[in-house]
């Protein structure tokens, strides 16, 4: 069923809640985990669920994320009617950059009516997880559904932010509501409710209709969760798919996180530094795929000093290089070096970072490009951290790519 299936993958929302890391890069492009960027995850599950035509919607700052698909994911035959195809926000529909997530689907209507696919399957661009979405579409095509929506349990003091659920003993979808101000509990879970994953199934020819019967109400936010779907709900069959329940290939880790702020990208960060992680990033036939870039292995070597280069629970990528420094609880990326007699634990670094000697971080988030001079402290002190830096509720201190300590100190 996955050769008569489109993905379209919305990856162009701002990330306003990422700021800084979003200041140059759209969200799905933020780097994750040391290696990755964000959509790996989203286009790592297209590739092992058998789905090879896949157009990425991107918008906002989009260079970043352009340059990752080319170099890291030119990897199908179009001759073979294969492809990932980056599709830049055109007004093809008016004159308005996408005014929701339905709308971003409209005003690329055009890609749908000259497509053959029998199905589309929607996918967000900026969530950590792994899912096998092959089994989605044969739940899909079992149930003769004409929408099918993924969804999962959480706990119900969390569900104010999603779209949130309600199905019959059939998984059907009775009622759906978007982050509503007081969500239903689920039957079998009084703690839980069951929300959407923003991931959605729809027979082709229905979502073009929709589509073009939203864009004429004026009073539409043109947004799946807000619009589209409450209203399907009584006219159509709208299905709910548990996510993780499915027998498909991919091991039921269960773990799904939207990144959407500093602290949630933060926490997935240091998720995966659990001794069992709940991210399975080590299952061989579920790789997540990144660009890969040619840099020689991480090591840890003696400093100047004569001390030894010491990781602790961390995760080193290629090209760093720990010369007489501490690093514990921590996930550097590449080409990382850190001198002698400093200590970084608890902390995310990103590519191309320099710490000088004797410099102390903690819960730290630096991006690319940064060089921290000698005897620098960060995430010791709160008030003088956010005179100069974003400083999260939780203590989470980020410094902005490319910043600069000698003219900013």
């Amino acid at each position: 069923m996955t050769d008569k299936t489109l993905a379209i993958i919305l990856a162009g929302g701002e990330g306003t809640r990422l700021q800084p890391l979003t200041q140059f890069r759209a969200k799905p492009s933020v780097p994750f985990g040391g290696k990755y960027r964000v959509i790996d995850f989203t286009l790592s599950n297209c590739l092992h669920s058998g789905l090879r035509r896949i157009l990425v919607l991107t918008q906002y700052k989009s260079h970043s994320l352009q340059k990752h698909l080319r170099d890291g994911w030119s990897i199908f035959n179009p001759e073979l009617g294969e492809y990932i195809t980056p599709v830049p926000a055109q007004m093809r529909q008016g004159n308005n950059w996408y005014q929701g997530t339905a709308d971003a689907i409209f005003q690329n209507s055009y890609i749908l009516e000259r497509n053959d696919a029998d199905n589309v399957i929607i996918l967000s661009g900026d969530h950590i997880y792994r899912m096998d979405y092959a089994a989605m579409l044969k739940s899909h095509k079992e149930r003769a559904a004409d929408v099918t929506v993924a969804c999962m349990q959480v706990p119900l003091q969390e569900a104010q932010q999603f779209g949130i659920m309600s199905t019959d003993a059939n998984h059907k979808i009775t009622c759906f509501a978007e982050k509503p101000e007081s969500p239903d509990a689920c039957t079998d879970a009084p703690d839980k409710a069951l929300a959407s994953m923003g991931i959605y199934v729809f027979s082709k020819q229905l979502l073009i209709d929709v589509l073009a019967a939203d864009n004429l109400q004026t009073r539409s936010s043109h947004d799946f969760g807000k619009d589209i779907l409450p209203a399907l709900i009584k006219t159509h069959r709208v299905y709910g798919h548990r996510f993780g329940e499915s027998k498909g290939r991919v091991s039921a880790d269960n773990y799904w996180r939207d990144v959407g702020t500093i602290d949630s990208y933060y926490q997935a960060n240091m998720d995966l530094l659990k001794s069992i992680p709940p991210l399975d990033l080590y299952q061989n036939d579920w790789s997540i795929r990144s660009y890969q870039s040619q840099t020689p292995p991480a090591r840890a070597v003696p400093g100047s000093s004569g001390n030894e280069g010491i990781f602790i629970n961390s995760i080193l990528s290629g090209g760093t290089i720990i010369s007489g420094a501490n690093v514990a609880n921590s996930v550097l990326a590449q080409n990382v070096f850190i001198d002698d007699g400093s200590m970084v634990e608890n902390s995310v670094i990103f590519d191309n970072v320099r710490i000088g000697k004797h410099v102390r971080l903690n819960k730290c988030i630096i991006d690319k490009h940064v060089s921290v001079p000698n005897g620098e402290c960060i995430g010791y002190d709160a008030v003088k951290d956010k005179e100069r830096f974003m400083v999260t509720e939780s203590g989470i201190v980020v410094v902005p790519r490319g910043y600069s300590f000698n003219n900013n100190s």
